[in-house]
This record gives C-alpha cells, structure tokens and sequence, in this order.
C-alpha cells in the first residue's frame, strides 16, 4: 500500500484528522455617488447625492449630512473612485465614513462649500473633525507640498538649475512664475517659485533634476513611495505639479498627513512663509528680474497662521491646506472640491480653524498614522486560505510537516490490524 493509501486508511478510521482550510469570504463594493456632489451614506445601500451636502451614519444609524452651502450649479467633475468597504479604514474607523465625523457634543463645524476637509492636529496627530477624510478627488496645486515632501531632503539648496524646454512645456492658461529657457536659477528660488507663485515650470524644474537620470518620471515615482510611505494609501501622483491627469488622485486626509511631514521640515516652513521675493535676472532677455508674493493670504489674515498652499483646475475646483498655531496647538486644515461659497477656499479654512481652536483639546474622531504605524498596515497579512495551525503534540521545534506523523500514525494503526488478524487466524487454526 503506498503512502496515499495508508493515509486514507487511518483518515476513514478516524485515527487523524486533518486540519480544515479556512476559506476567505468574497467582498463586494458599496455603491458611489455621482461625480455632481457630495456622497451620502445611508444604512440601506450605496451613496446617493442630495441638495444637503454629504452625511455620516451616525452610532444610531442615521444619516446625517455635513453643513453644506447650497450652490445653484456645480460644474461636473469626475467620478471619485469607489472605496472598498472591506479594507482598513487609515486612521480609524470613523473616518471611513463619506460624510461628517465630529465627537458627540461638541459645537457643529461651519457650513462650507466644500466637498470633503480635515482638521487636524499638528503635534499630536489628532483629528479634530473631518468631512469624508478619503473621498478621494484631483488635488490640484497642493500636490506640490507632496513634491516638496519628497524632493526637499534630495536637492542642495545652492545647486544652480539651468532652464529646459521640458520644464516649460505647459498648457496655455498653466500657472508658471516665468522661468527663461536657459536661465540658472538655485534650487532655493525654484522652491520659492513654487510655493509662493504656484509655478508648474518650477515644478516641472525641481521633478526633473530630482529624478536624476529617470527626470520627471522618477520623481513622480518616488511621490508614489513617499505617500505611500507616509500612509497617503489614497494618493498617485501622476504630475509633480498637481495639473489634471486621468488617475491623479488624493483625499482631505492625506493631504493631512502630507502637510504634516512638511512642517516638520524648517526648510519648508522658511519657503512657505516668504511673503515676497525679487525673481533673478536673467540677461540679457530679463536684465532686472521681477517681484513675486506668496498668494496664499492666510499668512497676511489670520492670527498665528503657519503657511499652506493654494490650488484650483477645472476637474479638482479649489483646494487649500493651510495651518496655524494658538495657545501652544498647531492646526491644520486640508479642503478639496470647494467652491468661492460662502468666501473663497482659504477663508473657508480660517472657519474650520476657528472651529477647531474652539474645541476642547483632546477632542478626535481619529488621528493621523505615522509612518511607523503606516509599515505596519502595509505588512502582507498571511494567506486567507493557509491551514489552521497543527495541534501542539504534532509540533517538533519551531517548525513543522505533518507528513512524517501521519505516516508512523498509520504504520502504527496498521500493525496493530495486522496483530489482531494473525491472532485470529492463529485461534481459528487452533479450533
């Protein structure tokens, strides 16, 4: 009998049983709202969009919506992806939600145009607040702090950077500071070019030199590995300067979580606050240079404001990150998909900072990972369908196999029948 058959015949005698597979269930994707507003989630099916704004089902079950101003026409945008319900929700629980995430009792947040936000705490990594944190939509120019994030700790900020055609390659109506092909600019300008004046040709400068032999592409990959090394798991860049491109991608929460590693950075802080700065000349085509202002006006506006970034195109509308510090908190605000309604996107985030210098400290309904905690939700899980472990007595040392034991089980099993028969062939002989 070969090994097959003996383990089929000490199995069918019940002498060993096997452990049974574990097989993982299926999952299939919630519904999603249509790309003309907001979603809303309710406890009896997929999102729908409603005049309201977005909502959150609360620990009732009910549904109820984030203040949300009423715009008579929203132009159309694209779809936001549809987040599997099944996967871990970064940062907590409450924050899978599509809708409004704020603590019981605290004041109700601002009504705002925009489609989702987040407001978080710098220091501790607290959220505050948010509006459906991982919606996820075109970031617009606030890719660029992701650029930053990413090629700031690789450039020498003295490196003069010699201007390209590639690097003015841009659409007609692109935001551009005004670099001259051929012009030697420092690094650290471009990084003022590109943080102050928005410029998708300082942009494309600091990508390409960054990326050393792979250029722009190379950067943009390793936007990709910082994100996702950040726990950013809803962002793909897909240009360094944040211009529309078909699955270019972020959410309110990364955008958190981003703005975070940045002001950590005092080289960043530094860009990000120059209110103004004489752009070099460049002759003989640009022999006395020109002034540039930081457009973002929080900086000028808001008492204890830190710094942020600007965006807007067609497909993400307006975004903002912006922070501030009082009373020994540092906040930060992210907003995508707004409006200028009721007040322009960084004067919505002055009132989601209000909001949220006004609530207890302490206050969360989550919290921004770490990179340490994002490794650990990045560590292959393993295989669903991998047998139960071995009953304890099977087990030599660390490890295992299962085979050798069932073979001297069955060897055992079948001498023991064997015993038995030659006695009884022995008896009936003696008879």
């Amino acid at each position: 009998m070969g090994a097959t058959g003996l383990v089929a015949a000490v199995l069918s005698a019940g002498l060993l049983a096997l452990p049974a597979p574990v097989v993982s269930p299926s999952v299939s994707p919630s519904g999603a709202g249509p790309s003309g507003g907001p979603a809303v989630t309710t406890s009896s099916g997929p999102a729908v969009t409603t005049s309201s704004g977005p909502a959150v089902t609360t620990s009732g079950g009910a549904a109820v919506p984030c203040p949300y101003a009423t715009i008579p026409t929203i132009p159309p945008t694209p779809p936001s992806p549809v987040r599997d319900p099944a996967a871990p929700v970064v940062g907590g629980g409450q924050l899978g939600t599509t809708g409004l995430a704020v603590a019981g009792g605290t004041a109700a947040p601002p009504t705002l145009s925009a489609m989702s936000w987040v407001v978080a705490d710098l220091d501790s990594g607290e959220v505050l607040g948010a509006c459906a944190p991982h919606l996820r939509r075109r970031p617009a120019s606030v890719q660029k702090l992701l650029l930053a994030a990413t090629a700031l700790p690789k450039l020498d900020p003295a490196l003069v950077v010699e201007a390209t055609a590639e690097d003015l390659d841009l659409p007609k109506d692109s935001s551009a500071v005004g670099m001259i092909i051929g012009g030697k600019y420092p690094v650290s300008t471009l990084w003022l070019g590109l943080l102050l004046q928005s410029g998708n040709d300082t942009a494309n400068a600091l990508a390409r030199v960054a990326g050393g032999d792979g250029g722009v592409a190379a950067t943009v990959a390793a936007m990709n590995a910082e994100a996702r090394r950040l726990g950013a798991d809803d962002t793909h860049a897909v240009t360094p300067s944040g211009l529309d491109a078909p699955d270019q991608l972020t959410s309110a929460y990364d955008l958190a979580l981003i703005a975070r590693a940045d002001f950590a950075r005092p080289d960043f802080v530094k860009y990000d606050t120059t209110l103004v700065f004489q752009w070099p000349a460049q002759p003989p085509k640009d022999p006395k240079g020109f002034q540039i202002q930081n457009e973002n006006k929080l900086l000028t506006s808001y008492d204890g404001a830190m710094g942020g970034k600007t965006g807007f195109t067609d497909e993400a509308r307006h975004t903002y990150v912006g922070a501030a510090q009082r009373g020994g908190r540092r906040l930060v605000v992210t907003i995508m998909g707004a409006e200028i309604v009721p007040a322009r996107a960084w004067k919505q985030g002055t009132m989601l900072l209000d909001w949220g210098f006004a609530l207890p400290a302490g206050t969360s309904v989550g919290h921004l990972v770490t990179p340490e905690e994002a490794a650990e939700l990045h560590r292959p899980a393993p295989p669903s369908s991998a047998p139960a472990a071995a009953p304890a007595a099977l087990r030599t040392g660390t490890g295992y196999s299962i085979w050798p034991t069932v073979l001297a089980v069955a060897a055992v099993a079948l001498t023991a029948v064997a015993v038995a028969a030659y006695t009884v062939i022995r008896r009936r002989r003696r008879a």
